[in-house]
């Protein structure tokens, strides 16, 4: 019968640097989207592809690592969606805005509601978890917003994408430091001779 998940069974490999690498990208997926607001839409697809895929590439990684994690199928779900999403951004990059901005917009919905799943299960094992219902929200936030309006121009979309990214990526990041520092306050004492 397995065990019950505790902060040290999540904790104990101290991977909360991962949640950094995805904030951190984010935030510069942010910041560049911003910086070049008259990127051409093909641009925009490409990056947003590639940092689509890496993020589902991390989040594969820590379900494979994390045997522990509460909802770990969550986040399985979650790196899969962001490694086929990522993909089809890459290799389709012709497709119409309008399409984009759904694939987008479904993606950020099914990804949102999954990280609040995956942030009530911790509860059980942490607090201040609100970090990442957070990060769920504004990805939510931003899936209705592209659902309402998907016809905007792809200067209003860089803007809501750069903004969105950059405010996520911060939270990732915070989350990420109560993690670290979680797992600093329970890591064992090593008795010092």
């Amino acid at each position: 019968m397995p065990t019950a998940p505790t902060v040290e069974n999540i904790l104990d490999m101290q991977r909360w640097w991962l949640f950094t690498v995805r904030g951190v990208f984010a935030v510069l997926f942010g910041l560049a989207a911003l910086i070049w607001p008259g990127l051409t839409l093909l641009a925009l697809i490409i990056l947003w592809g590639a940092y689509a895929f890496f993020d589902g590439a991390m989040m594969l990684y820590l379900t494979l690592t994390h045997k522990e994690w509460p909802a770990r199928w969550a986040l399985g779900l979650i790196g899969v969606l962001g490694l086929v999403t990522g993909l089809i951004a890459l290799f389709w990059p012709g497709i119409t805005a309008t399409a984009l901005l759904l694939l987008i917009a479904a993606w950020a919905l099914v990804t949102g509601a999954l990280q609040i799943v995956d942030a009530i299960r911790l509860r059980k094992v942490m607090t201040n978890e609100w970090f990442y219902v957070v990060t769920g929200a504004l990805t939510v936030l931003l899936g209705i917003i592209l659902v309402v309006n998907p016809a905007a121009g792809a200067m209003a979309f860089v803007i809501t994408i750069g903004v969105f990214a950059i405010l996520w990526g911060v939270v990732l990041v915070l989350f990420s430091l109560r993690l670290k520092q979680l797992g600093g306050v329970l890591a064992p004492r090593v008795p010092q001779a």
